[in-house]
């Protein structure tokens, strides 16, 4: 067994199984898919510690364990057409090994062209990464079963609704209280319904924060 393998191996057993992460498929993506493969060169090292990871000025990836309780929550099904709206690809990649279809957007041109490389290098062939604004989604391969965010919202934004099928879901990070909290929004006749999930914190992406006023003396 390689160190690398034997690394993800020892995070799935010390922090995922312990979180009660029950899905097995996440487990066995989780010990096969390289998250290294997803980040700067620079944090490698770091790959599978349990912290989230800041891989620019105001971007992160989410600890292993808090994205495999958000996958976990989307309670994606194997026919299942996924958007993954992140910063790096590596949740898009886990869920590419238990869903038919994968969209990774991600927020820059370079950070799409390293997630896709990474995708073909790992055999993955059901997922593709493209870049754009997170708000915005990828309409082109609409309507998604699941929507998965991995960050922090405060709203969902209204170009992101439509491209969310009947009986679809989307999760996210909720961060409007002080104490966040994963969220699921179930769509049903056109509209969301709310369950929570676990307590998480992530930073806020662009584009899924609530506008307020600008103070004024």
């Amino acid at each position: 067994m390689t160190n690398t393998a034997l690394q993800r191996k020892n995070m799935v057993e010390s922090q995922i199984r312990p979180s009660d992460v029950t899905d097995r498929r996440i487990t066995a993506a989780m010990t096969v898919i390289p998250r290294e493969a997803f980040l700067p060169a620079k944090l490698a090292d770091l790959a599978y510690s349990d912290e989230s990871l800041m891989i620019a000025p105001g971007r992160e990836v989410l600890a292993p364990r808090v994205l495999a309780k958000l996958i976990q929550l989307a309670e994606i099904e194997e026919a299942d057409n996924v958007l993954v709206i992140g910063e790096a690809g590596y949740g898009a990649a886990l869920v590419s090994q238990f869903a038919a279809k994968v969209v990774a957007l991600l927020p820059d041109e370079e950070s799409a062209k390293t997630a896709q490389a990474a995708f073909a290098a790992n055999g993955i062939t059901n997922a593709i990464a493209v870049s754009g604004p997170a708000a915005a989604g990828w309409s082109a391969k609409a309507p998604y079963d699941v929507v998965l965010v991995e960050g922090g919202i405060e709203q969902v934004p209204e170009t992101l609704k439509p491209q969310v099928r009947e009986n679809g879901r989307l999760v996210a990070i909720a961060t409007n209280d002080r104490i966040g909290k994963a969220v699921e929004f179930h769509k049903r006749g056109g509209i969301f319904a709310l369950r929570e999930g676990f307590q998480a914190s992530a930073l806020p992406l662009a584009g899924f924060s609530v506008e307020r006023p600008a103070f004024v003396f």
